[in-house]
């Protein structure tokens, strides 16, 4: 155990994807917010966005050249595997000269090594759970971490239960929902603050399906009495262009490649058209705005549609399945926004989910293993 005199050291790893980093950075600014002498160092995967977001974020981070595995058997699964005991060499290297007093992971296949060879040295290590099924990595993990921390109940199926505590997902920390925030929004956007408003959201790149069922929709969405904020993501953003130029540049549709007023966005939305990632329906929940949820069939185990689930069985959310989405989404959300009793049902199920202050709760938890 470290004397009182000697800074804490704690090693944050995860990456691959916005949903586990903005975590991983969230509970390293809530570790400075209890302790500001706290060490941090990030690890993660060479050539993924938390090389670039970290730093950026004024953290120190190291690289591994880890990647994923494909699901099929292919010759590349051989560069994987080198890469991989490469990285766990690294891991090592990078604990034994560092000394951590805890690890802690966020996901990501970067978190595989780090943790294990944590494990290896006996040194304290939590997990951060974002989705309601867990993947890989962190089945693998749970046997050897102290702690679990989990976004949703009933996950005990699938980690130890005395090592589980419910917190959440870390979110940003500027999504408190108010009348004047509001009222920026339409100001910020230009919208008209007398309309119902659909944000429709597929991600800092954008959800493929989601836009397609947009731009079929144009005439339908151009003719009704509500208004669209729409961020398309920059791969999409040309067709999107096109799309509303093709249809005279509807006056009461408002497309983004990219919003980065997120509080403001979620403030003047009546209704948000959005995939089922884990960062996102904990912001869902955070700012209770009634949802339909387009799951990615993309992403690993079906992670998404397991999230969504999570909100439909409590009647706080709708879900339509990707096939369904380019002829259904639209009628389906246009006819959504006009019950104003089912929103409010949504609304008011999908707060009862929330759980505020996660980052700080996670934080604590490490604070306490550094004891150990």
């Amino acid at each position: 155990m470290k004397s009182k005199q000697q800074s804490k050291k704690i090693i944050i790893s995860g990456g691959g994807t916005g949903g586990h980093i903005f975590p991983a950075i969230a509970i390293a600014r809530a570790l400075l917010k209890i302790d500001s002498k706290i060490n941090i160092l990030f690890v993660g995967a060479n050539g993924r966005m938390e090389m670039e977001k970290v730093p950026a974020a004024g953290f120190e981070i190291k690289g591994l050249p880890v990647s994923g595995f494909n699901r099929k058997l292919t010759i590349n699964n051989i560069k994987v595997l080198i890469n991989l005991l490469k990285s766990l060499q690294r891991a090592k290297n990078i604990i034994s000269r560092f000394k951590p007093d805890v690890v802690v992971g966020t996901g990501g296949y970067v978190s595989g090594p780090v943790l294990y060879a944590a494990n290896k040295k006996n040194i304290p290590t939590l997990i951060q759970e974002q989705n309601s099924y867990p993947g890989i990595t962190n089945k693998l993990l749970a046997k050897g971490a102290n702690k679990i921390c989990v976004a949703y109940k009933g996950l005990e199926k699938y980690f130890p239960n005395e090592k589980i505590l419910l917190t959440g997902n870390p979110i940003r920390g500027d999504l408190e929902m108010t009348e004047e925030k509001r009222n920026e929004g339409f100001v910020e956007f230009g919208l008209d603050p007398n309309k119902k408003t659909i944000l429709v959201l597929g991600g800092s790149l954008g959800a493929r399906t989601i836009n397609q069922a947009v731009e079929a929709n144009i005439p339908g969405l151009k003719s009704s009495n509500i208004q669209v904020l729409w961020q398309c993501g920059k791969l999409y953003h040309e067709s999107a262009k096109e799309s509303m130029s093709n249809n005279d540049q509807p006056e009461n549709i408002v497309l983004r490649d990219f919003i980065f007023r997120m509080d403001l966005a979620y403030a003047v939305s009546d209704l948000v058209i959005s995939r089922a990632g884990a960062g996102t329906i904990s912001e869902l929940c955070v700012t209770a705005r009634p949802s339909i949820l387009v799951p990615s069939p993309n992403v690993a185990e079906d992670h998404q549609t397991k999230n969504a689930m999570a909100l439909v069985e409590n009647d706080a959310a709708l879900l339509i399945e990707d096939v369904e989405a380019e002829i259904k989404l639209i009628p389906v959300a246009l006819e959504l926004i006009e019950n104003d009793n089912k929103l409010k049902i949504y609304s008011g199920n999908i707060k009862k989910l929330a759980i505020h202050n996660s980052a700080e709760l996670i934080a604590n938890e490490v604070i306490k293993l550094c004891a150990i």
